[in-house]
């Protein structure tokens, strides 16, 4: 079967094996179809597919309105996340089925504020396509009648490497300025070059990135630096005049970038965002040289959680210690390789080139367990007390010490911890 809007055969188009989501997707299109209404898969799950790969969700465009949606599918199946902008979510038998959105088909008003539309008119399949930002994401699939349906060329860009703006990409990009970085985050995830006009509006409007939430940058930073073609990545955001434009990324810290720092982003093997964009922050790879307040200040900027600032801040403050880490005494070794984000440490360690250095702490990391890295203190503030001792500024001081000849294995016994304690509680007393 030819169709007559595509570039290619459609028989056999979808090779990816059937599972519950999918077949959920399925459902939804016959479901909407037997109302008489008309449902298509559409966007990113037509995409995938296209190139063998599991979509991670399912989206339908169809003819029936949010209102519709919902007395087919009923109120406890459905939530009416966008009604506005026609969308509802369609919530599956059960959770191996997952949800789906479903969105009427729709053409956009004037974008007022580089975001979201001030308004929508449902619309054609082929006018809700052209609205959409580029040709692979632009498709749909009918899945009853196994049929492509490409109103933009997509079909011709998947085959040919290419993102592509669907029409004007001026106009795509002042619609939504995050499609900017979104262009760079699909080239390199896909390994696709970037069509020409599309790499010019793109680094034209660069500045308008700016105007974006630092929230929905972050999200696209997550997005990219987690996947293994983050350093080609990094590369368009580079050549195209972009990595001024994310917030905690200055201009005069890229004017010093290390030579390694393309080999680095390449070498990271977890998929995490963590340690890219701590080299995004630190571009000299210079780690020694980065006050622990103003990375924090950096990472407070691009709105990310605590959790994740204060992942990659402390990735920045252990580096030092941990490229010389056969040097390190125990007490110091032990609590970096204790910590949550010792697996990636190593990896940053690994891929700046500190080979021995990583080797060392994995070795170390995986060749003693938990009891050894952080053993029961043997020693407590509580301890103390019970000894009348008083809490003031010493106690720290001197639980601090008596924790660390602990980890650096010269005192084992709780006898031994409370003897070196009253020796050093004695010296800062004069006793």
């Amino acid at each position: 079967m030819m169709c007559a809007i595509c570039n290619a055969p459609d028989q056999h188009a979808m090779t990816v094996p059937d599972s519950p989501e999918r077949a959920f997707a399925t459902e939804t299109v016959q479901r909407l179809r037997e109302a008489g209404y008309e449902a298509l898969w559409a966007g990113g799950c037509v995409r995938d597919e296209l190139l063998g790969k599991t979509p991670k969700d399912y989206d339908v465009a169809t003819t029936a309105t949010p209102e519709q949606v919902i007395e087919l599918f009923g109120q406890r199946r459905t939530v009416a996340v966008g009604a506005n902008f026609g969308v509802v979510m369609v919530l599956g038998p059960n959770r191996r089925c997952g949800q789906i959105e479903v969105a009427t088909f729709r053409s956009d008003g004037e974008y007022l504020d580089g975001r979201r539309p001030s308004s929508v008119v449902y619309c054609s399949a082929e006018e809700d396509a052209r609205r959409r930002d580029f040709t692979i994401n632009g498709m749909f699939y009918d899945p009853v009648g196994d049929e492509v349906i490409d109103y933009v060329g997509g079909r011709a860009d998947l085959a040919i490497g290419v993102i592509r703006a669907i029409g004007d990409p001026r106009q795509r990009f002042q619609e939504d300025k995050l499609r900017i970085l979104r262009a760079v985050r699909f080239a390199a995830t896909y390994e696709f070059e970037l069509e020409e006009q599309t790499a010019a509006a793109v680094s034209q409007l660069a500045p308008q990135l700016s105007v974006v939430s630092a929230e929905r940058i972050a999200q696209e930073l997550r997005r990219m630096l987690a996947h293994p073609t983050r350093d080609t990545s990094v590369r368009w955001m580079r050549e195209l005049g972009l990595i001024s434009e994310i917030p905690g990324c200055a201009a005069d810290d890229w004017n010093a970038a290390s030579s390694l720092l393309p080999k680095c982003l390449k070498l990271l093997k977890l998929p995490r965002f963590e340690a890219a964009l701590a080299c995004l922050m630190v571009p000299s790879l210079d780690w020694a040289g980065v006050p622990p307040k103003g990375l924090s200040a950096r990472c407070r900027k691009l709105k990310l959680s605590n959790e994740e600032g204060g992942a990659i801040a402390w990735l920045v403050a252990s580096m030092p210690e941990a490229v010389k880490a056969a040097e390190l005494p125990l007490h110091r070794l032990k609590r970096l390789l204790f910590d949550t984000r010792a697996e990636l440490l190593i990896d940053l360690v690994q891929a700046a080139q500190h080979g021995a250095a990583a080797e060392f702490l994995a070795e170390y990391l995986h060749g003693h367990g938990p009891e050894h890295l952080n053993p029961a203190p043997l020693l407590t503030g509580k301890d103390l007390k019970q000894l009348g001792h008083q809490p003031g500024p010493d106690f720290k001081r001197v639980l601090t010490a008596v924790r660390n000849e602990q980890l650096d294995e010269k005192i084992d016994t709780p006898e031994a911890a409370l003897a070196l304690a009253a020796r050093l509680l004695a010296q800062s007393t004069g006793g």
